[in-house]
């Protein structure tokens, strides 16, 4: 897997306000060129953009938010892959009665 344009830990990449190795676009700037905002976010990986100096939005390829959102396994594997599995933890349920809400 290329790290490079994995963004897992993309906000861990912020200093101070700023993105690092990467173009940071400021909304006037996304606005008069979003075609080519788009070209380098598929060519060269999410794209910053920036309003009163503060990151505001980041631009992704689609095919890369697909491959980041795609579920993989279901709650049942979830569960069995825990390292809680087996490690005999109690938890105690609590006796009050749900509160009630109005609807």
């Amino acid at each position: 897997m290329d790290d490079k344009n994995d963004y897992d830990n993309y906000y861990d990449q912020i200093g101070e306000g700023r993105i690092v190795n990467s173009e940071i676009w400021t909304v006037a700037e996304a606005k008069a060129k979003l075609s080519e905002l788009i070209a380098r976010a598929q060519s060269d990986g999410p794209q910053t953009i920036s309003r009163h100096g503060r990151v505001a939005a980041v631009v992704v390829a689609s095919e890369e938010w697909q491959r980041k959102t795609r579920r993989t396994g279901n709650l049942a594997e979830f569960f069995a892959a825990s390292p809680l599995r087996g490690s005999k933890l109690k938890t105690r349920r609590a006796k009050e009665r749900p509160r009630k809400v109005e609807i």
